[in-house]
């Protein structure tokens, strides 16, 4: 597959170009023309291009890419050593931010309320990148949290009474925290992202609400996943995710 074919394709089926998002989404680092074997991860570090490399990869696909707004632009240091061995093995790296987030079959949200077992009621928020459901029977709160722990494979922080019992559930992965309130509004029992700030206790303690910090790198490894496999699938390109673990 061509490499403008597979970026105009990634790009009218994410719908990247409706969203206001913090860095480009596409085509970020050019490499060879012609792609046959994929690898997606969930950040560009060095770790993932080294394995990319190794794994002989046409293209690395990522939630998590470069060009962030207010970085400082200049391509020295960790920059120069990540998109100087990109250009070197002439690998393609393409990068969706908030598109990824918000798809409704492949994307990050979506992808973890199907590894949780969320029936998904809604969204909410600015473009829609919050997520609101429900699961089908009520438990309490510590038994959820369990659950989200042997789902992910990490141990969650929880804010909240683990006696509670809970039915409605909020969630956005990454770094949502400051969604909670706006999944307050929708009447959730709880919410669930990645990250947790100051601010979190106090509106849990204020609201009554309870909050599920499940790790940022954890609730966004299943959206690039299934965004390989729905590339391998449409168009036979070898995929391979790689996990480079997080503990943020």
């Amino acid at each position: 597959m061509h490499r403008n074919e597979l970026e105009a394709y990634l790009n009218k089926y994410l719908n990247a170009s409706a969203f206001r998002d913090y860095c480009p989404n596409g085509l970020q680092v050019e490499g060879r023309a012609e792609v046959k074997r994929i690898v997606t991860g969930v950040t560009a570090s060095a770790a993932l291009i080294e394995a990319a490399i190794a794994a002989q990869a046409d293209a690395i696909l990522v939630h998590h890419g470069y060009f962030w707004k207010g970085e400082d632009g200049r391509i020295t240091g960790m920059r120069r050593r990540r998109i100087g061995a990109l250009i070197t093995h002439d690998i393609n790296l393409f990068a969706f931010h908030l598109p990824l987030d918000a798809h409704a079959e492949v994307g990050n949200n979506v992808t973890l309320a199907r590894r949780l077992g969320l029936a998904v009621d809604g969204t909410f928020g600015e473009q829609g990148i919050g997520f609101y459901g429900h699961i089908d029977t009520p438990l309490a709160l510590g038994e959820f949290t369990r659950h989200v722990e042997a789902r992910l494979g990490r141990k969650p922080l929880l804010l909240g009474d683990p006696a509670r019992n809970i039915k409605r559930v909020g969630w956005c992965t990454g770094g949502a925290q400051d969604f909670f309130e706006g999944a307050v509004s929708q009447g959730v029992d709880v919410f669930l992202s990645g990250e947790v700030s100051e601010p979190t206790t106090h509106i849990v303690r204020e609201t009554g609400v309870a909050y599920i910090a499940a790790g940022h790198h954890a609730t966004e490894r299943y959206g690039v996943q299934a965004l390989g496999a729905h590339l391998a699938e449409a168009f036979g390109i070898e995929h391979q995710f790689i996990d480079i673990d997080n503990p943020i």
